[in-house]
C-alpha cells in the first residue's frame, strides 16, 4: 500500500519532462528551467525535486524534503478524516403491539440518533397472522411521524410494506 503511493509520485530521476516550472525551497517561483538543471539545484541543497502538479504544461516541480512533505500530507489527511462524521443508519425493530412505555423509550432513542446526525430505520415486524393487521403497523409508523413532528428531521421514505415488515426511514434536516 505504502509502496504504491511512492511509485505514483514523480520525483528526482523519475521526472520525464524536458523542462519544469520550478518553485524553490522557500516557495519562490524560479520559473521554467530544464529538468536536469532543476535536479542539480535540488541535489546541491541536499533536497528532492518533486512534481507537485503533473497535469500542467510544463509540470510544476518543487525543491523540498520529500520525507517531510509526505509526513505533512499524511498529517493533513488524518486531520481531515478526524473532522468528518460518517452517517450511520440506526435500526429500531418493534412489533405493532408495543406498550406505551416501550414506545416512549423508542421515541427517545430516535431523538438521540437524529441529534447525533444519524439516519433511523424503523421496522415494524409482522409475524404469522399479524400480516392481516398490516394497517395497524402502518398506523404505528405514522404515529412515530406525528410524535416526532417537533424534531428537526425529514421523512426520507414513507412507511412501506417490505415482505413481512413495514419500514420507515427518518433523516436529520
Amino acid at each position: 500500500m505504502n509502496r504504491d503511493n511512492k511509485d505514483k509520485v514523480l520525483m528526482n530521476e523519475r521526472i520525464r519532462a524536458k523542462e519544469v516550472r520550478l518553485i524553490g525551497k522557500d516557495g519562490e517561483n524560479i520559473g521554467i528551467i530544464e529538468t536536469s538543471k532543476a535536479l542539480k539545484m535540488a541535489y546541491d541543497e541536499d533536497l528532492d525535486l518533486v512534481v507537485i502538479s503533473p497535469n500542467q504544461a510544463p509540470p510544476v516541480a518543487k525543491i523540498l524534503n520529500y520525507g517531510k512533505y509526505k509526513y505533512e500530507q499524511e498529517k493533513k489527511a488524518k486531520e481531515a478524516k478526524k473532522k468528518q462524521h460518517t452517517v450511520e443508519v440506526k435500526e429500531i425493530k418493534i412489533r405493532y403491539k408495543i406498550d406505551t412505555h416501550d414506545y416512549m423509550v423508542r421515541i427517545k432513542s430516535i431523538q438521540k440518533f437524529i441529534s447525533q446526525g444519524n439516519k433511523v430505520k424503523i421496522v415494524v415486524m409482522l409475524r404469522g397472522r399479524e400480516m392481516q393487521h398490516a394497517t395497524l403497523a402502518f398506523d404505528l409508523a405514522n404515529r412515530f411521524i406525528e410524535d416526532l413532528k417537533g424534531e428537526p428531521l425529514v421523512v426520507e421514505k414513507k412507511p412501506m410494506l417490505e415482505g413481512r415488515n413495514v419500514t420507515l426511514y427518518l433523516a436529520p434536516q
